[in-house]
């Protein structure tokens, strides 16, 4: 099945003062949004969604991996990454998740900027002008608090009913005046030895 792109929307923004005291190196956030067409929109409930993952997941992922290191300059400069869908109103949550919960989706990304770590997501349903959040965390580092942030926009006219969007989110630099501190200073704080695994806050 041909990917039925209707647009490509991309957004950045750059942060020089927070907290009322200048950046000592500005925070840069770049994201890259495709508009498509819902291949299970009209079908009434699917059993296998595998045919169009297979088939659509993979140039996703490659035409937005493009389009965010077009915006970053290279994949060695992206920090911080994440992705994230919203299906329209006829469609389900689960045509969203379909699409970039698979390696044929993320593994682009991962390789274009030599990542480790998996890719922070948020998977929702809404109409035109639904907030669309990325998530992101250290590519190489899942502990790394300084890099748990946020990309967050919207797109007027998108999703229709019968369409879904699809994101990719990068920072170059994590938050600006970071102070509290990572994961593994309240692992030894706490005398832990969960590893960095599990669930992190």
């Amino acid at each position: 099945m041909p990917l039925q792109l209707r647009k490509l929307v991309t957004y950045s923004e750059t942060t020089l003062i927070e907290g009322g005291r200048a950046a000592t190196t500005p925070l840069r956030m770049h994201a890259a949004a495709a508009v498509l067409t819902n291949p299970w929109a009209g079908r009434g409930f699917v059993e296998d969604l595998r045919p169009e993952i297979h088939d659509i997941a993979p140039q996703l992922g490659a035409l937005l991996t493009e389009e965010v290191l077009k915006l970053a300059g290279s994949g060695e400069a992206v920090e911080g990454y994440g992705k994230a869908a919203i299906v329209g109103t006829s469609g389900e949550v689960e045509h969203a998740s379909a699409l970039i919960h698979t390696l044929r989706f993320g593994n682009h990304y991962r390789k274009a900027v030599g990542a480790k770590s998996y890719l922070a997501f948020t998977n929702t349903r809404g109409g035109p002008n639904t907030p669309i959040v990325i998530p992101l965390m250290d590519k190489l580092d899942e502990g790394r608090r300084s890099h748990y942030l946020t990309i967050q926009f919207s797109i007027l006219d998108a999703p229709a009913p019968d369409e879904i969007v699809v994101a990719l989110g990068a920072s170059i630099g994590g938050r600006p005046h970071h102070r509290i501190g990572d994961r593994y200073q309240d692992l030894k704080e706490l005398g832990s030895t969960q590893e960095l695994g599990a669930a992190h806050v």
